[in-house]
């Protein structure tokens, strides 16, 4: 269940949730590829996000043993692992519901789709019909879409690690990251250019705060390939999961709390 405003609702569970601190596989939820926001019954607003990222993420991640669920948007592309749980969403708010069903299953989800922020704001009579051409124009208005990453942070458990993506004109892109890991309430944040959208390679800096080791960045080696990007991201992930999970000893009770204020924050 969803909230307009973007928060999240968990679905609740009768079981804990957190497999990976009980010995099994993380599992790990990755949204990707685009939203196609209705303007009729025949025509929509997009984007050109191909999906790439996300299907190599969730192929490298089931060769690597996790357990992956991937919500993969209205894009030709398909992973060809048959362990992957796939399942298909059009819009924001078909994706918006997704999450609220899979969010409180997961132990780590990374949020590549690249979701609309605005969308055309229209009746039900108008979704099941066909604007006609007309000489004078035509215009259409728009509403903000909920912010999904920021309403899955509110909903989040404190031992689940949160990752979303800033993509941006590469003058603004660090700034940028920075201001959303901020303002989105995440653990990390990979910011990447604009010429990502739809290629082969990507060149990313991973930003985190304080607790997750990366509040300087870490920058792949130059532009590599999304398939080696995945393995490459998964590694990071992995590393800021064991910097910020609880310990035994003297330093338990630290460590969990701090883990459970940076969820918070």
């Amino acid at each position: 269940m969803a909230g307009s405003n973007g928060h999240v609702e968990m679905k609740p569970s009768k079981s804990h949730p957190a497999g990976a601190e009980r010995g099994g596989p993380p599992r790990l939820l990755i949204t990707a590829g685009p939203t196609q926001e209705p303007i009729d019954a025949v025509r929509y607003i997009g984007n050109r996000s191909s999906g790439r990222l996300g299907v190599s993420l969730a192929e490298e991640a089931a060769r690597e043993g996790w357990r992956v669920t991937l919500l993969l948007g209205p894009t030709p592309r398909q992973p060809a692992d048959s362990r992957i749980d796939l399942h298909r969403f059009r819009t924001t708010a078909d994706l918006q519901a997704l999450l609220g069903q899979h969010l409180p299953h997961c132990d780590v989800l990374v949020m590549a789709a690249a979701v609309a922020d605005y969308r055309p704001k229209i009746d039900a009579a108008t979704l099941g019909g066909k604007r006609r051409r007309v000489a004078e124009g035509l215009t259409i208005e728009l509403e903000a879409t909920p912010d999904l990453l920021a309403g899955c942070a509110a909903s989040r458990r404190a031992d689940q690690t949160l990752v979303g993506f800033a993509l941006e004109p590469r003058q603004e892109m660090v700034a940028s990251a920075r201001r959303k890991l901020t303002r989105k309430k995440v653990d990390l944040i990979v910011a990447n250019p604009l010429e990502t959208m739809d290629a082969e390679t990507i060149e990313a800096t991973v930003f985190g705060d304080e607790p997750t080791g990366l509040a300087g960045g870490r920058s792949t080696p130059g532009p590599i390939a999304k398939t080696a990007f995945a393995g490459w991201l998964l590694g990071v992930i992995g590393e800021v999961r064991e910097r910020m999970a609880p310990t035994t000893g003297d330093g338990a009770g630290e460590a969990t709390s701090a883990r459970s204020d940076h969820a918070r924050r």
